[in-house]
């Protein structure tokens, strides 16, 4: 790091550890700060996210069962996250890993369902746990364990220093150090009472507090990126804004990953939190804004499709919410769904192709079995086709 490039020690401070046998200078960051003065344009930015989070979560109140429209969204969250730590995925890769009944074989894809699953073990454990070390060295081991990085201790606070920089940098070229392992205890006791203890601060200064010293203090060997961005969504729901992760906040992160990481660090060497906070919360608006324009694209899709079949006797008004939960299935992601035979379970994607509802999207994975995709359901979710994603 150099040294010139921390001109501020409003949010912490390059020091060594003489004694250590790290002889780089680090950043330790400061306690994080219970109030703050921020700058008008700041609050109106705070103002227009809570607002947009407020339409979110009314939205959601008002569906029946919110896990039939989480499956794509959550989909896209896990694979935007990891796409910023150098994951190479398709989304339609994704969804049909989905349909699998035999282990994942591509790296990539077993990384996204790594952080699909801790996505769904989080929503568990909120419910009982709160956000503190134990709840996120869960999640931590579920996201690198039987993937790269499964070296890197899954579920355990880093014992060693580490820095971030290109992917040859050393030391003395790195960006930026990370505070030393000695000072991980008390760092992370102060993140926990920020994050659990009771407070007048607006949801987003608070989201953005928290992810900014998550990022800071790094604990972990790798995953850190990951894991940060996941405790957003799991704050949301501790402070009870929302009842499910249905803020696809890495999609902003990953379109502007540049800025994303340039405005973290800016706050360690130049104190410019307004100008972090204006970036989290452009973030929050413009997802939650998607993310509800998504919803009420697909409760319509939902009302028509059923109004369609309305008076059949087959089980194809069933398939409706699978296709929403997935809309890439295979007849055998049908027959696991709905219960059916195998035949019963094509029959009904055939129907379901004369309805206008999915086409045959050729064969993939293991056995080359055939994708079908809900295409109307595929473009409310992404806003592009399904070709599209396949050239990605």
């Amino acid at each position: 790091m150099r040294s010139k490039d921390f001109t501020s020690t409003r949010f912490g401070a390059l020091t060594t550890k003489p004694l250590s046998a790290w002889p780089h200078p680090y950043f330790l960051p400061a306690d994080i700060p219970r109030e703050l003065a921020l700058e008008p344009e700041t609050v109106a930015a705070m103002s227009r996210a809570d607002l947009a989070l407020g339409r979110l979560s009314g939205l959601a109140m008002i569906i029946d069962n919110p896990a039939l429209l989480l499956g794509p969204a959550l989909a896209q969250e896990a694979l935007a996250s990891s796409r910023i730590e150098g994951t190479e995925a398709s989304l339609s890769e994704v969804l049909s890993a989905e349909n699998e009944d035999v282990p994942i074989e591509n790296e990539n894809l077993r990384e996204v369902a790594n952080y699909l699953r801790a996505i769904e073990q989080g929503t568990q454990l909120i419910k009982s746990w709160p956000l503190t070390l134990r709840f996120f060295c869960a999640l931590h081991e579920t996201l690198l364990t039987g993937v790269r990085g499964e070296e890197k201790s899954p579920g355990e606070l880093r014992k060693s220093p580490v820095w971030i920089g290109s992917p040859n940098a050393r030391p003395e070229t790195a960006r930026f150090i990370p505070p030393h392992q000695d000072d991980l205890g008390a760092l992370l006791a102060d993140w926990e009472r920020f994050v659990n203890d009771p407070s007048g601060m607006p949801t987003v200064l608070r989201g953005a507090l928290m992810h900014y010293q998550f990022e800071t203090i790094h604990p972990f060997l790798d995953g850190n990126g990951r894991i940060g961005r996941l405790l957003i969504g799991f704050e949301l729901m501790h402070d009870n804004v929302l009842s499910a992760p249905i803020l696809h906040i890495s999609g902003y992160f990953e379109t502007n990953r540049s800025e994303y990481y340039d405005r973290l660090q800016a706050v360690r060497e130049r104190g410019e939190i307004d100008e972090w906070i204006q970036f989290f919360a452009a973030a929050v608006e413009h997802q939650a804004n998607e993310s509800a324009g998504r919803i009420r694209n697909l409760l319509d899709i939902r009302e028509r499709y059923r109004v369609q079949v309305r008076g059949e006797r087959s089980q194809v008004a069933g398939l409706i919410d699978v296709l929403l939960e997935n809309p890439v299935v295979t007849v055998t992601g049908v027959v696991r769904a709905l219960g059916v035979t195998q035949p019963t379970g094509s029959n009904l994607l055939h129907r379901a192709e004369t309805l206008g509802w999915v086409r045959s999207a050729g064969r993939w994975g293991r056995g080359g079995k055939e994708r079908w995709v809900a295409s109307e359901i595929w473009h409310a979710v992404t806003r592009t086709s399904f070709d599209d994603d396949e050239t990605r």
